[in-house]
């Protein structure tokens, strides 16, 4: 005992043997010392690439000994993120073995052996566990770096139980420590105590902790330094690797070794305890019931509740899942599951149902008992907190969490059923209709159906693994059970349901299969165990055999095994693998048939992570057939080799498979490239595919093989349809926690800020994600404006940005931040904004400004810290008032809202004097109907009421939550209180009534991050794990008084609506959500916070009184009791300017360029160009396109241009009278007018023409509306034409042809889509948009025209949509569809619909009627031709027809997918031929007779990049940001070839030097880096290059086409060569300075070496000049050119640097870019100086040389085309495109010309000057 007295309480290691003197204890690497901010310590750093190679080793001299006999060791380390780490312990035995003991995030699993023991080490994140454990691992089987904001952590080894439990050793002393690569440590330490490093010395004192029993708090110099306030688990993570302190071996002495281990205990008991996760902070007074204090100078009564009425909320596993499984604390039974989720009112007590019986020998299971309601008391029954449930789980946005390959088909394949974290979800896939299966404590990790989709079962993660088998149909719980797992990673029933196989790890981490009997767990619940095995192989995927309930298979790791259940054991062969024993097997599946067939016919299919795919003989067990996929596979047919023959080294590329699923015609994969591939059984060639935004991880078909599952690790699910060709997204997701979010409640968006990188917007009804945002610097917070289509969004960084939804346009951005930005808000007036940091800064902006410019910044005026991210601030509803916790974390601030003036501090810590501790604020909220009032939660579990004049406390509600409060907020009608702390909600009466208690709901499985109501108050969001949509079933209280409204956006005071019409007319939200079955009715102003004192003792606190703003809308009684379409008058005041979210309403392409205004146009007869081809349609415009079948000829737009086209010779006409992009045309019926439409710019309005098409004349223009045109049409006899405005000014005006006068308009409510006139009533017309149907007619009285418009409202049975498109079938019928895909048809003189149909999925943009045919075009692509001959025989007095009979009258004909969604369409009086146009920028030409289309027009749909000429004139080529590469002919500008490189931006090329018919090729360079050349003979890809990592910026072939040479964005050029493809130089002299121009010429007129010069320019306005040789590999500098400029604008983006030898003089370089002044330089290399200037008046932004004429063309940002004459500067502008030019290229005879702005490509004829 003396020796080892001096080890007693602890041996600090690192001063024992003098660490950093490096004596005793030696280094290696890269070891240093550093001061670590956390800790307030030095700390060593061990870094190193490979862990083994830097590292302490203690003691030094390896034959040395420690000696150290403490029984626990303690090590205080950090993990270095994103990195690997091991650490070894040598420890000696009594017996005299050495056993190493080492653990690691490197390792994959357990492995043990005589010496040494190995650990895998999981790293958790911040707030997350970090353990030894692989059951979390992001990839399985795979050893994951640590995350990067893994924590400090102290963790402990029980020497003594690890040795004894594992090697039946007897531990004697600690030998030696070795730390390895990469962390960072404090210090280790032995001791014979066990510490908690979560209690301090007072602490650990009070609760009767001492060394005597054992058991003590860390010591001082180990212990990690803890704010006030805080808890040590919040901040640090503690791991005992250790047993239970509660066992027996705690309490064994000296010489009591051989009895220990000699105990009867055995591994699999012992070892359950053995890996801890991180401890639970102390549990000091945590089963007490939540109260209401008592104040009695308020007079409020605290309410009287048992104690230990459930138990905590962060008790034992087993104690949550008993609450959640069994129905006792259910307000309703657990089979009705659609109440949304566990629900637990806190009135009832806990059950005593158990979660699971446990036995060393065997499982057993116990079902679910049914529903226990418990009585209350009288008082208890009328003041239930009422209605109960008073939330309802609605949707669930989410998918995954502990794994992304559990996703199942339902057999009728109308439903896809997939885990969300810790919940089971049912998805509908016809309605979206989601239904939940709750009950897990945990996150799901495995799923499975039996054969009829009647039984599923499911099992969660974690140490406290558990399986659930529920009734699908029913959703109820049959049966719950543990198998003494950490984690289970498959599960698969039989096709009859009667066996249940289900794989995982035990405690040991070994593996364990085990099958259970569920053949009468429908009946009674009963499931018992089959059998049961541990095996060592790795099995990733297990599957029941669907012909035998007793034959499963398996795979894994280096195996597959064929197993079998006979006489209750289970046994399995391992399938003789031979060469290919080596393989990463990741899936199996069995061939389709009949369930009947004999297993002996049966065919086995597995796949590997290598690409094979092997097919197995089933009955022999051996290989029949192996193939190895590969992406050539796609192109052509692979090669079938005898397995006995294939070598498992063949070369290529290969396919990894991460799933594998085949039916009786196809056998589909999922693949880490992305891809979805369909395959016909002999695997000859990909026959279909789709590509995924990440690996996908699961495919699954569906029972009749037509919808094919897909999923991937990135959170996405959808399917493919085989039938159809068209993938449909079911789900996308985060990947990671959501940590904010923000709801627009006007458009029903709701934007997401994660910890995975993203921010996402979603359409709360549809789950559709609409938009996402990406970023490295990682969202912390986000905040939409309270009106506008504008949400901010705040960084780590500090950063805080401001978006545009619609237009996906960055407004504004602020640095002005240095810490994490912890809250973002928006004054609910719309006019500021506000945001706070981690630093203590507050900064305040002005809203009503697009630049949201900064008006104050204020530091160190907020607490700091991120733990009250994300909603740190709080704005009152008057938007008069701001709060937030600040300077320090015990202070809570009131300050002005519009000068941040402080108007009342409140020190939250002294609020409560007897507490032995100091109070800390952790949140703020004010109550919206009454501003004078601030809640705060704090870190004592309490929420305190404010006055917001005095500080006085007025309330306070003690034990909210068993962990802190995290989020809180108060209803619009101050009556009810929402928190969330940890992983639950509550709701609680606002007024803390006596006898009401809260109700809480459960379904998180992380921490709810943030918890709100919805701004229209019908629901409520949590985010955390998933985004959780809650209905709020609340219904408002009613009254008889006035409302009072909240101030719109700039008022200073709330406005006074006008009280309910007394003529019944309804009152409608401003909402878009259901709307409520009463409304809310106003009330009078809540008393001042003055009079409080007089309130009753025992009676509310506030009168609570709804505050809500009202839109009246006069609705007329319909005649119709079958209809729900109602006629109102149109309104004539404008609405809101905000962007419709609907594809067929035109919006303009942004633009940063203007037009030169000064620039004049030639003369006509004089031009130097003229204007050849037009190449392109706009995608952009809706309704561009007309046709006339008559005349042969059709017309389109282009940019500004409008082409008109003659189909029988190809020619085209361009009418020339816009400056901006057209969005619509009009044609008369005789084909001799044409109007056209385009917006104006800066404020301007529209421009209208009207052309005359004979002889291509304006005949007069308009300018009327003030935002751009949406809609144009003619009357039938050509007198009048109707225009539209867009959404910023919905206006119906109707012109007259003659005299181009306005005839009437009229200014409808909404917005509107499209316009039609009646086909013969000159006087009828009608228009479709927002708001419904408006139908008009013609009034003329003498010269007076009148227009007169009703509206109808969509029918009910389409649900709220919008309606896209209109057009007449005669007289008396109408039909207009709908943003859902619905076609509606109704009586014109009734304003009645009377049937409608689902015509498509997608949005509907184009509806024409030709007789009794309609035809559709969507969003989907789809373009299908309805027949409608039953339509004219409803009499139109008929009432509504049911959707099922209204099928029988329309039935669709044909249908036809185009390359993107419709735009515009025209076709002939019998619809049998028209024309189409797309978005894609395509007009097709459609022809239903033989089902063909024809490519009429092709254009690029993105930014065009580059154009060249081959040097024969025959082709030229264009790229695009899209990948793609297209070669023209020339003469006829027909599209020859496209090569395109998918997720890939080309952004040059250039045709080699020689352009024979066989020879010609096109080199295109990459964003990626890679160079492509391309043969045009054989149109194949001859060769693929790397040259760069960076986008490719120039590239140009040499003189000779020996090499080619290329440039990246970083200034590197690289000489390739065509030989072989190797990279012969790198030229860097460039570097820093993107290259924008090479030019390579045949001719060297000077001395040096070699027989050509080429030259690059860069950014920085250098130019070099090279002589080369590239046969004998040379290549000299000639020249280096440097152009002065001034200093750079800081606001605007520089011109191109553009250089090029003359093509007469190739000693003369022409160059032109940023310098002094806007000038061409004209540089001789003989005189070494500038000989000649020209001078411009813009900036060039692309230049080229023609070779026949001294002629210069040049191109401009605004948006002019410039030629040249270099003698003499004489020029002439060409003003036709729409935008700002971006290339021009002159052909190599100098006679064409080609110019680019965005995509529009114009040819010209050059004329010369």
């Amino acid at each position: 005992m003396d020796g080892r007295a001096w080890q007693h309480p602890y041996v600090n290691i690192f001063k024992h043997v003098s660490v950093g003197e490096w004596k005793r204890s030696g280094k290696q690497g890269d070891v240093s010392t550093c001061m670590s901010k956390t800790l307030r310590c030095p700390v060593f750093h061990i870094k190193a690439p490979i862990p083994a190679s830097s590292y302490i080793v203690i003691p030094k001299n390896i034959n040395h000994s420690l000696g150290l006999t403490g029984r626990y060791f303690y090590l205080l380390f950090r993990p270095h993120p994103g990195k690997y780490f091991v650490v070894h312990l040598d420890v000696c035995s009594k017996e005299g073995r050495v056993v190493r003991i080492s653990f690691s995030n490197m390792f994959k699993e357990f492995k043990s052996s005589p010496t040494w023991l190995q650990y895998p080490f999981q790293c958790g994140a911040e707030g997350d566990s970090a353990s030894v454990s692989a059951s979390k691992s992001g990839r399985r089987g795979l050893p994951d770096p640590a995350p990067f904001s893994v924590r400090w952590m102290c963790l402990m080894m029980d020497l003594q139980y690890t040795l004894s439990v594992y090697l039946s050793l007897c531990h004697s002393h600690l030998k030696g420590v070795k730390l390895c690569a990469n962390m960072a440590v404090k210090n280790v330490f032995t001791s014979d105590l066990l510490h908690d490093p979560g209690l301090s010395f007072n602490e650990a004192k009070m609760m009767g902790l001492a060394s005597s029993n054992g058991r003590g708090a860390m010591p001082r110099d180990m212990a990690f330094p803890v704010p006030k306030g805080c808890s040590w688990h919040d901040l640090y993570d503690y791991i005992r690797f250790a047993a239970d302190r509660s066992k027996s071996l705690d309490s064994v002495h000296k010489g009591e070794c051989k009895a220990e281990c000699g105990s009867s205990q055995s591994p699999s008991q012992g070892s359950k305890a053995l890996i801890q996760g991180v401890s639970s902070s102390k549990l000091l007074q945590r089963y007490k019931t939540p109260s209401v204090t008592n104040l009695p100078e308020l007079g409020v009564i605290s309410t009287e509740q048992k104690d230990n009425w459930y138990g905590p909320e962060d008790s034992q596993p087993q104690q949550d899942a008993a609450r959640s499984s069994s129905s006792t604390l259910l307000s309703r039974p657990p089979s009705d599951i659609d109440d949304g989720g566990a629900h637990e009112s806190e009135h009832y007590e806990n059950s005593s149902a158990k979660y699971e019986v446990e036995s060393d020998e065997e499982l057993v299971c116990t079902s679910v008992p049914p529903p226990v309601h418990l009585p209350l008391s009288k008082e208890d029954k009328q003041k239930k907190l009422l209605p109960d449930p008073i939330l309802r789980l609605r949707r669930i946005i989410g998918f995954g969490g502990a794994t992304a390959k559990c996703a199942l088909w339902t057999k009728s394949g109308d439903a896809v059923v997939y885990p969300c974290h810790a919940i089971v979800v049912s998805l509908k896939i016809s309605s979206n209709q989601q239904r939940f299966f709750t009950g897990h404590t945990d996150k799901v990790s495995a799923l499975a159906f039996d054969g009829n989709t009647t039984l599923l079962a499911s099992a969660q993660t974690g140490n406290h693994c558990a399986v659930r088998v529920w009734n699908y149909t029913v959703g109820n719980c049959l049966a719950m059970f543990g198998i003494h797992a950490h984690s289970v990673t498959s599960l698969s029933f039989s096709h009859s349901g009667g066996t249940l196989c289900g794989v995982g790890k035990d405690s040991n981490r070994k593996t364990m299969v085990v099958v259970w009997n569920t053949q009468n767990v429908s009946r009674d619940g009963d499931v018992s165990v089959l059998a049961k095995v541990h095996t060592d192989v790795d099995v990733s995927t297990m599957k029941v055999a669907c012909f035998d309930d007793t034959r499963m298979v398996s795979c894994g790791r280096n195996n597959i095994r064929l197993w079998r259940v006979r006489n209750g054991l289970l046994r399995s062969c391992s399938v003789d693998l031979g060469e290919y024993h080596s393989l990463d097997f990741t899936d199996v599946a069995f061939e389709e048939g009949d369930t009947s067939k004999h297993c002996d016919d049966r065919t086995l299919f597995a796949s590997s992570r290598s690409g094979y795919i092997l097919e197995i003989d089933y009955n022999k067990a051996v290989i029949s057939n192996a193939r190895r996929l590969t992406p050539a596979q796609q192109q052509q047919e692979e090669e079938e080799e005898d397995c006995s023959e294939k070598s498992i080294d063949k070369k290529g590329p290969a396919i990894a498979i991460n799933s594998i699923c085949v039916s009786s015609s196809f056998c589909c994969t999922g693949s880490e490239d992305g891809f979805l591939r369909l395959w016909p059984l002999d695997f000859s060639a990909v026959f279909l595919e789709a590509e995924h935004e990440g690996p996908v991880s699961l495919v699954s078909v569906s029972s009749d093989g037509l919808l094919v599952l897909g999923a991937t690790s990135t959170g996405n699910l959808g399917f493919l349809d085989v039938r159809t060709r068209r993938y449909n997204t079911l789900m996308r997701s985060h990947t990671d926690t959501v940590r904010s979010f923000s709801v627009d409640g006007i458009r029903r968006h709701l934007t997401t800020a994660s910890s995975d990188g993203t921010v996402r917007i979603w359409n709360m009804d549809s789950l559709h994600q609409l938009y996402d945002f990406e970023s490295e610097e990682g969202p912390a917070s986000v905040a939409f404006h309270p009106s506008e289509q504008i949400f901010t969004c705040g960084f780590n960084s500090g950063t805080v940005r401001v978006f545009d939804v619609a237009t996906a346009k960055l407004l504004a951005e602020h640095e002005i931040h240095t810490g994490d930005v912890v809250g973002l808000a928006f004054s609910p007036d719309g006019e500021f904004m506000y945001s706070a940091d981690s630093q203590g800064s507050l900064a305040f902006y002005n809203a009503s400004e697009e630049s949201h410019s900064l008006i104050r910044v204020v530091r160190n005026v907020v607490a700091r810290g991120s733990e009250r991210a994300p909603d740190a601030l709080a704005l009152s509803t008057d938007s008069s008032r701001l709060a937030f916790v600040g300077p320090t974390e015990y202070i809570v601030t009131i300050a002005d809202s519009r000068t941040l003036d402080e108007l009342l501090h409140v020190d939250v810590s002294i609020l409560d004097a007897a507490s032995p501790r100091l109070d800390s604020a952790l949140k703020v909220c004010f109550a919206p109907a009454f501003t004078e009032y601030l809640l705060v939660a704090t870190s004592a579990n309490k929420i305190v009421w404010l006055s917001t004049k005095t500080g006085h406390l007025l309330r306070e509600v003690s034990k909210v939550h068993s962990h802190h409060c995290l989020s809180l907020a108060v209803s619009d009608d101050s009556r009810f209180l929402l928190t969330a702390g940890h992983k639950t909600v509550k709701v609680w009466d606002y007024h803390m009534q006596p006898g009401i208690a809260a109700q809480m709901f459960i379904g998180h499985s992380q921490p709810i991050r943030q918890v709100a109501f919805t701004p229209d108050q019908l629901g409520v969001v949590s985010v955390g794990d998933a985004i959780f949509l809650w209905d709020f079933l609340a219904h408002p209280v009613e009254s008889s008084v006035g409302c009072r409204s909240p101030a719109g956006r700039g008022s200073r005071s709330a406005r006074q609506p006008e009280g309910p019409s007394q003529s019944g007319q309804g009152v409608v939200s401003l909402s878009n959500g259901m709307p409520r079955k009463s409304a809310p009715v106003p009330s009078s102003p809540p008393p001042d916070v003055h009079r409080l004192d007089s309130v009753d003792q025992g009676g509310s606190l506030l009168d609570p009184r709804p505050a809500s703003s009202f839109l009246k809308v006069t609705e007329l009684d319909s005649t119709s009791p079958l209809t729900a379409s109602h006629i109102e008058p149109v309104e004539l005041g404008r609405r809101k300017q905000t962007r419709p979210d609907c594809y067929r309403h035109f919006i303009p392409r942004f633009k940063t360029s203007t037009r030169d205004q000064v620039a004049v146009a030639p003369q006509p007869g004089t031009e130097g160009l003229k204007l050849r081809t037009v190449i392109g349609y706009n995608g952009n415009g809706r309704g561009n396109m007309v046709w006339s079948p008559d005349q042969g000829l059709f017309a389109y737009s282009c940019g500004c241009i409008i082409v008109v086209e003659y189909l029988q010779t190809g020619s085209q006409r361009h009418l020339q009278g816009h400056s901006e992009e057209i969005s619509c045309l009009a044609i008369t019926s005789d084909a001799q007018t044409v109007v056209s439409a385009a917006g104006g710019r800066h404020g301007s309005r529209s421009r209208i023409c009207i052309w005359d098409l004979q002889n291509g004349k304006c005949r007069g223009t308009i300018t009327y509306h003030k935002g751009a045109v949406q809609s144009l049409a003619f009357s039938r006899d050509g007198r009048l034409f109707l225009s539209v405005g867009d959404y910023s000014d919905p206006q119906v005006a109707l012109w007259s042809c003659e005299t181009f006068q306005l005839l009437s308009s009229v200014a409808v409510s909404g917005w509107v889509h499209d316009v039609a006139f009646s086909p013969s009533a000159a006087g009828q017309l009608a228009a479709v948009g927002s708001s419904g149907v408006h139908f008009c007619v013609i009034h003329a009285q003498g010269s007076d025209v009148a227009l007169k418009a009703e509206r109808a409202k969509a029918p009910a049975e389409v649900g709220d949509v919008e309606m896209t498109a209109v057009c007449y079938h005669s007289d008396s019928l109408l039909f207009s569809a709908s943003s859902r895909g619905h076609v509606c048809a109704w009586h014109v003189n009734t304003r009645r619909c009377f049937m409608t149909w689902e015509a498509d999925t997608g949005e509907i943009g184009v509806l024409l009627c030709r007789g009794n045919r309609l035809l559709t075009g969507s969003n989907t692509r789809w373009l299908r031709l309805w027949e409608m001959g039953a339509v004219r025989g409803v009499p139109p007095g008929d009432d509504a027809c049911r959707a099922s009979e209204s099928e029988a009258k329309v039935v669709m004909d044909k249908a036809i997918m185009l390359d993107g969604a419709t735009v515009s369409a025209a076709f002939d009086d019998t619809a049998d031929m028209g024309i189409v146009g797309t978005v894609a920028g395509t007009l097709w030409c459609i022809n239903w007779l033989d089902d063909s289309s024809i490519r009429l027009v092709s254009g690029h749909m993105t930014r065009v990049n580059d154009v060249a000429f081959s040097s024969d004139e025959r082709h030229f080529a264009t790229c695009s940001e899209d990948g793609s590469v297209r070669v023209w002919l020339v003469p006829s500008i027909e599209l020859v070839v496209q090569f395109q490189v998918l997720n890939q931006g080309c952004s040059c090329v250039c045709w080699s030097p020689f352009s024979g018919e066989e020879s010609a090729c096109v080199a295109a360079g990459y964003s990626d880096g890679t160079l492509r050349i391309f043969r045009l003979a054989s149109s194949d890809m001859e060769m693929k290059l790397q040259p760069h990592h960076v986008t490719i910026s120039a590239i140009h072939y040499s003189a000779y086409g020996h090499v080619i040479l290329s440039a990246g964005k970083d200034g590197v050029v690289a000489v390739s060569s065509l030989a072989d493809g190797t990279i012969t130089r790198v030229i860097e002299d460039h570097r820093g300075a993107a290259v924008t121009a090479i030019h390579c010429v045949n001719e060297q007129p000077f001395a040096a070496e070699g027989n050509e010069m080429w030259l690059a320019a860069s950014a920085d306005r250098r130019v070099s000049v090279w002589a080369a040789d590239w046969l004998d590999d040379k290549c000299g500098l000639l020249d280096w050119l440097t152009f002065p400029a001034p200093a750079c604008p800081e606001d605007d983006s520089l011109p191109p640097s553009l250089a090029v030898f003359s093509h007469a003089d190739p000693s003369l370089i022409i160059y032109t870019g940023f310098g002094v002044e806007k000038e061409i330089y004209f540089y001789s290399l003989v005189k070494k100086q500038i000989i000649k200037k020209i001078a411009l008046p813009h900036w060039a932004s692309c230049l080229s040389l023609s070779s026949s004429s001294e002629l210069i063309a040049v191109g401009s940002q605004e948006r002019v085309l410039k030629i040249i004459k270099s003698t003499n500067g004489q020029f002439q502008n060409f003003l036709q495109h729409s935008d700002s030019l971006q290339m021009c290229h002159f052909s190599p005879s100098g006679k064409l010309l080609l110019s680019v702005a965005f995509n529009e490509i114009m040819l010209w004829e050059v004329r010369g000057l």
